[in-house]
């Protein structure tokens, strides 16, 4: 089993390839249909036909796959990453996860995007969600989704709640990293969410 320090990193590394858009052509692309079909693999079933879903184009670039008419937003897994990973989240959340990708796109890297984006929103430019804003997803090897059975037993799953500025003091969780319990992470910034992970 994975420490939990482990399981972490994969959690935030995930997080942050949902963000990221392709910037070269990948060796193969899977199909539009193939793409929806695994980036709303972490919804509950009764959330998938409604999803718009964003991916990547025949020629690499970022574009929208399927506009939905529902609330939540998917991303599917970047061919250029070494792991594959699907992640979903509402939309209240795409103007913080697409200044992510923007940001990422223009070279900004690791901790700075981030800096970015909390003086932005201090500042009142950058929207966050008014309400608690759910995000799902997926991550493991690139074996993980099985195209056979369009299943992806082998992935593991993260749900995170996203509530900005959220303290211990505000949500009664522990801001320490608990095996089988949820915490808040990053609490007291624009960025601060209650982590579940299922499993390691």
């Amino acid at each position: 089993m994975k420490t939990l320090a482990a399981c972490l990193v994969i959690a935030a590394s995930g997080v942050a390839r949902a963000q990221a858009p392709a910037n070269a052509q990948p060796a193969t692309i899977p199909t539009a249909e193939e793409q929806v079909t695994q980036a709303v693999l972490p919804l509950p079933s009764d959330l998938r036909a409604s999803a718009t879903v964003l991916g990547y184009s025949a020629d690499g670039k970022f574009v929208v796959l399927r506009n939905g008419s529902g609330a939540m937003n998917c991303l599917a897994s970047n061919p250029r990453m070494p792991r594959w990973h699907v992640a979903c989240y509402h939309k209240s959340l795409e103007p913080f996860m697409a200044r992510g990708r923007d940001l990422r796109t223009q070279g900004v890297t690791g901790e700075q995007v981030d800096s970015v984006r909390f003086r932005e929103a201090k500042e009142g430019k950058l929207k966050l969600p008014t309400e608690p804003a759910l995000l799902y997803s997926l991550t493991g090897d690139k074996d993980a989704y099985d195209a056979t059975t369009k299943t992806a037993a082998k992935a593991r799953p993260l749900f995170v709640v996203y509530m900005p500025y959220a303290t211990s003091e505000s949500t009664g969780l522990s801001a320490v990293p608990a095996q089988g319990s949820p915490w808040v992470m990053f609490p007291g910034t624009p960025k601060a969410h209650i982590m579940f992970v299922p499993r390691m």
